[in-house]
């Protein structure tokens, strides 16, 4: 039998000329998103950009793996022409060693058989720290995006290890690149660490039909993971108060969170006008912003949030608290608030004035369709992906 690209033939990590620029995005919950059959374990924004960039670089010639968690998948199974190689089970081992053998060791094995030029990952966390090791012991290229504002500050790190923060600072001092969600996280990463970074934006999926408002039968919606710091009680104390309207949550629980998950659709389930979706598969859920007339975030801490790339690209404008380098209010693709009355008056305003509503979601196409461009979004990572060298290109 031929081996494949990516087999291990003598040397797996002996460097060599290939013709092809080869890339590993490591992501350990990326596979619910690229394989439809997983698709009942929880997801978040990070795990959809990594998957949405390991396709783009795919379709472009690259050849594309990832690493992921072990889901009970085979190992080295293909989807979409791109390879996933399994590390550890995310329940997998005993308490303390575990973070060695299996995590450590499995992830360590899996990066070896991906043998790629490139290794990419986001999010803060102690895989940024072990990846960086890896590329430095094998002399491969690594890459690094800030996926929140959190990331780009010590003390608002949502690690809980001491081990971990250590590792995730190696790791961004190491990384020959690193990408920023935003100008405002650029200038946070190099006051707090003295690192520079490149903005790069972000891909979305779209859906080339466009409603009106008459044809859309979603009035709010709410879409996140559910955890303390993205407030949904924020957006069920103004559903109890704005009965005349109808709102939707969709979202699981985020790791740690499933009391408080329960909790929030207990409370939700006891408000008349509250639709209470839960979980909803990737490939399901743009089919609730197509249907949505608004998008409200009610986070406190953000980087540049997918969904409201998502909820744009469907001519929905956002209401939300934070907006990432003034975006919203220089474009006029939704309002940001500043409290819960604040957010209860902007959201009945463009329920309540159709004509309003149409001249936002008329922004938000136009600005998705100059500023989203699929190869426009792609020139930041490939500039990095494709570099000749080793050097740090920050």
């Amino acid at each position: 039998m031929a081996a494949s690209p990516h087999q291990i033939i003598s040397d797996p990590l002996q460097i060599t000329q290939r013709a092809v620029q080869s890339v590993c995005f490591v992501g350990m919950g990326n596979l619910p998103v690229l394989a439809p059959e997983y698709n009942k374990h929880p997801i978040g924004g990070e795990q959809v950009q990594q998957t949405l960039l390991a396709r783009a670089m795919s379709r472009r010639g690259y050849r594309v793996s990832m690493v992921t968690a072990d889901y009970g998948q085979p190992d080295a199974g293909v989807w979409e022409d791109i390879t996933v190689y399994k590390a550890f089970g995310l329940s997998e081992g005993l308490p303390v060693v575990r973070f060695l053998h299996p995590r450590w060791s499995k992830l360590w094995s899996a990066l070896k058989r991906a043998n790629a030029d490139v290794y990419y990952t986001s999010c803060a966390g102690a895989v940024v720290g072990q990846l960086a090791m890896f590329c430095q012991r094998y002399k491969r290229r690594f890459i690094f995006r800030l996926a929140s504002n959190s990331d780009c500050s010590p003390k608002d790190l949502l690690l809980r290890f001491w081990r971990d923060r250590k590792l995730y600072e190696y790791g961004l001092r190491h990384a020959h690149g690193i990408l920023a969600q935003s100008e405002y996280q650029q200038s946070l990463l190099k006051d707090n660490y003295g690192l520079d970074s490149t903005v790069a934006g972000m891909l979305v999926q779209r859906n080339p039909e466009r409603l009106s408002f008459a044809q859309r039968d979603f009035p709010v919606l709410w879409v996140n993971n559910f955890r303390t710091l993205k407030r949904p009680e924020l957006y069920l104390d103004v559903a109890r108060e704005l009965k005349g309207l109808q709102f939707h949550l969709v979202g699981g629980a985020a790791p740690g969170n499933t009391k408080y998950f329960q909790r929030m659709r207990e409370q939700a389930e006891q408000i008349a006008n509250v639709t209470f979706h839960g979980q909803i598969a990737y490939q399901d859920v743009n089919a609730f912003y197509h249907r949505a007339r608004m998008l409200v975030n009610t986070s406190n801490i953000e980087g540049f949030p997918n969904s409201y790339l998502q909820a744009w690209a469907h001519g929905a404008p956002v209401i939300t608290f934070i907006d990432p380098d003034g975006i919203i209010e220089r474009e006029g693709v939704g309002f940001v608030v500043k409290d819960a009355q604040e957010l209860k008056d902007r959201i009945n305003y463009l329920a309540c004035s159709p004509e309003v509503w149409a001249q936002f979601s008329a922004r938000c196409y136009a600005f998705m369709d100059r500023e989203f461009g699929e190869d426009r979004i792609l020139r930041p990572y490939r500039e990095l992906i494709d570099a000749p060298s080793l050097e740090v290109l920050r």
